[in-house]
């Protein structure tokens, strides 16, 4: 049966009474960033399409992947795989019901945050 008052109620105030959470925010995070490695993944993919397409293809897709723009998105692209994989790495934790309280919950999200910024300028250091 439909509810008649259902325009008539008020909103559930949730977003403004609870503040975002450490987890909740990584846990958003880690979706946005494997989303991202897909659009990174296509253009990697474009890259090597025009490399066994044609000399003036592969000069049109290296200039994008080599520019600035690309440079930047590469080195965010770097920092989602190690975000993600680390992120990845906490839930496989508790899957196995480890760190589930949330002192240590708190640690595994700043562990994952801090975690992909170190090994993201690591990685860019010994490949530069």
């Amino acid at each position: 049966m439909a509810d008649v008052n259902r325009g008539n109620r008020p909103l559930s105030p949730h977003l403004t009474i609870y503040r975002p959470q450490l987890t909740s925010v990584t846990s958003i995070l880690t979706r946005i960033t494997g989303n991202a490695l897909i659009v990174a993944a296509l253009l990697i993919v474009w890259w090597f399409l025009a490399a066994s397409t044609s000399p003036e293809a592969f000069a049109r897709a290296d200039w994008w992947v080599t520019s600035l723009l690309g440079d930047v998105v590469m080195a965010l692209s770097l920092w989602a795989i190690w975000y993600h994989t680390l992120a990845g790495i906490r839930h496989l934790i508790w899957d196995n019901a480890l760190g589930l309280d949330i002192p240590v919950a708190e640690k595994l999200g700043w562990a994952v945050v801090i975690g992909s910024f170190v090994l993201t300028l690591i990685t860019l250091i010994v490949v530069a």
